[in-house]
């Protein structure tokens, strides 16, 4: 006689079974019966103990109807199967499941917005991804989260199909089939509620804005959700900085079109009105310094009330906290309004918390660069009294070696010891050496190229080796070189070089090229810091000429060849002194650099050159800045003989007088009209910089207003013109206006600049555009 067989339930019509077990006299109906054993049909993944600890009886206990139910519930609520049934022969309870595949691998076909580690890794984060159990709650969860990570990038047409190809071992692979589509436009920004401040003010606070001229490199008229939630912020803090202390805003509506290619944004407001400041205090501890802090406070009673000046005051109060060594001083600002008088009463509660000081610092994730390299960067020292100013000059030291793409600085307290931290000093490095190959033009150089091999970072040690070669229609110049920035550990700098230069004339209608200087030369320099900002700078090279006259060569270097002869030798030294503190060395806005230095030759070429550089830059609001320049150049010779023509300096073109022809202003040669420059230079540039129309995304790409003034000659007080005296006053001063644009573009530096030359006389080269670029590949 086969075994007695009793079959419960499954999991198939899971309302109905549970309908069926409750319901009087169950068609499955069965009397309870003590397990002998159980067995298991159907795992391939799933270890059969998941299983076991699923089933709500042992081995030994009495299984039933109620316990059968359980079982089937809990199985299938593990989400490890797609169907679960019970036997039972004869005393063995047998379960039997049908498991659900697993996701082998995961991929992303036409995916070019995101990339797809990163997305796998975010689809992981709901659930899904290699390795999980394949369930189609799942993989609609991953398609909304795809869609979610396109629209915020305004990619609304985006379509995703999931494409599930079956594998062995039950498994399955899953592909996302992309067609991304265009990202959607702004063709509309509203702002409703404003009283004001016009609609025009409100929009040029915000990034987002509609197409305009340079909005296909800027993309700010792509929608953003990320960009959209910082003009909310935007908007909230102008209204702040300006008294509007009940300022609220609700949501803003975002709608596309039936397209989904244009959206349109509307901002609605709630001005409320401006706040006047009824008292400014200071309370909590104050640590006796209340005359040092209160002179920091930079709002008064009186004013409208500003939220930046107010979070200017507070940054400013923690900054000097810190800067005495109170690394975790907290100060919060807290205005109590009089609504009837529309008066906010102010007060900065100060918690300078316990002082500290540095018990170690230790430097990580520089695994070519020395210890001692970014160590000797650091202002701020161990066992010293913690110094948020050092430590905020030491960050930007070590940036500036430009040997890290990355510099975190992050305090760690010291367990067990409340008064002490630790600094972590976290960088990450970048590739310091460059093989390079370039090319330029400029309309005074011509066609320029270039190749160099350089090492910033030698060997982890911080000394930059270099060898660059230049050529243009003028110039032939190779540079080899080798800087130890820290010669001494009170970081002196010393810089040897050789050098070979080869110059031919500044080409004008008369000349082909009649004669060429080469110099040959080694160079030694030793710079002294003397302030975070401040250096001294000293050395000496020496140098040897050698002219080549050929047909029809100018007067002034005839002249040149006899009076010194065709090969000079000339030992210069040199001495200045230099202060930088520009915020940026590629778009400064604020801030100044100083230069004066001179030159002083003995030997074969006795003479010597003094200049002073002067550049200050002027803030004007938010978005302009009024730059100014002046350069001044004065040489002159010694011991009876002139001032040597191949030591003259040059103005005009871009970097001096725009509008006039490059290196054109000056005496120019009797014979042949060659531009020879002068011993002396005077150079002054005014420049209003403007940011360019959509290109907040980019700081360096501005354009300009300029106005120049220059003018060259020589001490003697001669300035030869042209042949026949072509040329009227040609030592005179030249003035020139005009408009440019400036860009550190991808394919390197750009300027373009189209100058008007005020005065003009005849017989001067006017250059009305000109423009220079340069790029590497």
């Amino acid at each position: 006689m086969s075994p007695r067989r009793k079959t419960f339930f499954t999991k198939r019509a899971l309302p109905a079974l549970l309908a069926a077990l409750l319901a009087p006299g169950a068609a499955y109906a069965f009397s309870p019966f003590v397990v002998r054993d159980i067995r298991v049909n159907g795992i391939q993944r799933v270890d059969v103990g998941t299983v076991f600890s699923y089933l709500p009886v042992k081995v030994g206990q009495e299984f039933s109807e109620a316990k059968a139910s359980e079982a089937i519930q809990r199985l299938y609520a593990s989400g490890l199967f797609n169907d679960v049934k019970i036997d039972e022969q004869g005393d063995v309870l047998v379960v039997s499941v049908k498991e659900r595949p697993t996701i082998a691998s995961v991929s992303f076909n036409g995916m070019r917005e995101f990339d797809s580690k990163k997305m796998i890794q975010s689809l992981s984060q709901v659930g899904f991804g290699e390795g999980r159990v394949f369930d189609q709650s799942l993989l609609d969860r991953a398609v909304f989260e795809l869609k979610q990570q396109y629209l915020s990038k305004g990619k609304y047409g985006v379509e995703i199909n999931p494409i599930i190809t079956p594998l062995e071992r039950n498994r399955v692979g899953v592909n996302f089939d992309i067609f991304e589509g265009d990202v959607a436009k702004i063709r509309q920004i509203t702002i409703v509620g404003n009283k004001t401040y016009s609609e025009g003010t409100l929009l040029d606070e915000l990034q987002l804005t509609t197409p305009g001229m340079m909005t296909w490199y800027t993309g700010t008229d792509k929608y953003s959700r990320e960009k959209l939630e910082g003009d909310v912020e935007r908007l909230r803090s102008y209204y702040l900085d300006r008294g509007y202390l009940e300022y609220s805003a609700e949501p803003p509506q975002v709608s596309i079109s039936p397209d989904r290619k244009s959206i349109y944004i509307t901002f609605t407001i709630h001005e409320g009105r401006p706040y006047k400041l009824s008292s400014v205090k200071l309370a909590g501890n104050l640590l006796g310094l209340d005359d040092k802090i209160q002179k920091l406070v930079q709002v008064k009673a009186g004013e409208t009330f500003s939220a930046a000046k107010t979070n200017a005051t507070a940054k400013a109060i923690t900054d000097y906290l810190g800067g005495l060594g109170y690394a975790f001083a907290n100060v919060n600002p807290n205005p109590v309004l009089d609504r009837d008088k529309h008066e906010a009463a102010l007060t900065f509660y100060i918690d300078p918390g316990r002082r500290v000081y540095v018990r170690r610092i230790q430097i990580g994730g520089n695994t070519r660069t020395r210890d001692e390299v970014v160590r000797r960067e650091m202002r701020q020292q161990e066992a010293a009294w913690y110094d948020a100013n050092s430590i905020k000059t030491s960050r930007d030291r070590i940036d500036r070696l430009g040997y890290f793409n990355d510099i975190q600085i992050h305090t760690a307290p010291v367990a067990g010891s409340p008064d002490q931290v630790d600094l972590n000093v976290d960088v990450k490095e970048k590739p310091t050496g460059l093989i390079n190959v370039g090319v330029g033009y400029g309309t005074t150089d011509k066609l320029m190229l270039s190749a160099g091999i350089s090492q910033d970072n030698a060997f982890g040690s911080g000394n930059t080796l270099s060898l660059q070669v230049n050529t243009s229609a003028i110039n032939r110049t190779a540079v080899v070189s080798h800087t130890n920035p820290y010669w001494t550990k009170d970081g002196i700098s010393k810089t040897t070089s050789l050098y070979y230069r080869r110059t031919t004339p500044y080409e004008t209608s008369y000349t082909d090229g009649t004669y060429a200087v080469t110099a040959i030369g080694a160079g030694l320099n030793f710079g002294v810091p003397i302030s975070e900002f401040d250096r001294v700078f000293a050395g000496v090279s020496f140098e040897r000429n050698t002219i080549d006259l050929m047909d029809n060569p100018p007067a002034a270097y005839q002249d040149f060849v006899n009076t010194f002869g065709k090969s000079t030798n000339a030992a210069i030294f040199n001495l200045g002194w230099s202060k930088d503190t520009r915020d940026s060395a590629l778009a400064p806005t604020k801030g100044n650099y100083t230069k004066l230095s001179g030159n002083f030759s003995t030997l074969d070429l006795k003479y010597y050159m003094l200049s002073a550089q002067e550049q200050y830059y002027m803030p004007l609001g938010r978005s302009f800045t009024l730059a100014f320049n002046g350069l001044v150049d004065w040489g002159k010779a010694y011991g009876g003989k002139p001032f040597p023509v191949i030591k003259d300096v040059y103005a005009g073109g871009i970097g001096s007088v725009r509008g006039y022809e490059g290196a054109s202003l000056g005496p120019h040669d009797t014979n042949t009209n060659d531009y020879l420059g002068g011993s002396q230079r005077i150079v002054g540039n005014v420049q209003l910089y403007l940011p360019f129309p959509g290109a907040s995304r980019d700081r360096t790409l501005r354009w300009f207003l300029f106005s120049d003034a220059g003018k060259v000659s020589n001490g003697s007080g001669e300035c030869a013109a042209g042949p026949g005296n072509s040329i009227e006053d040609p030592c005179g001063w030249r003035y020139s206006a005009g408009v440019g644009f400036s860009w550190q573009s991808p394919l390197g530096p750009l300027q373009l600049s189209y100058g008007r030359a005020l005065n003009a006389k005849p017989g001067d080269n006017k250059q009305a555009f000109q423009f220079q670029i340069g790029t590497g590949f």
